[in-house]
């Protein structure tokens, strides 16, 4: 997996975790002014990816 770092048509910072083939599984849900703000939100999620399951079904 990987994370992309791109800029949207509003010019701001997005990022968007991309599966190994290719599958989009996560996008950043705001955009951010600086290129600084987007990596650091990076961070936090990459932080947080040992959340819990919790199963509504």
């Amino acid at each position: 997996m990987k994370f992309t770092l791109y800029k949207d048509k509003a010019g701001e910072y997005r990022w968007r975790l991309v599966h190994n083939n290719g599958n989009i599984l996560a996008t950043a849900s705001e955009g951010y002014a600086s290129r600084a703000s987007a990596l650091k939100c990076i961070e936090n999620v990459k932080a947080s990816a040992s959340a819990e399951v919790v199963d509504e079904s």
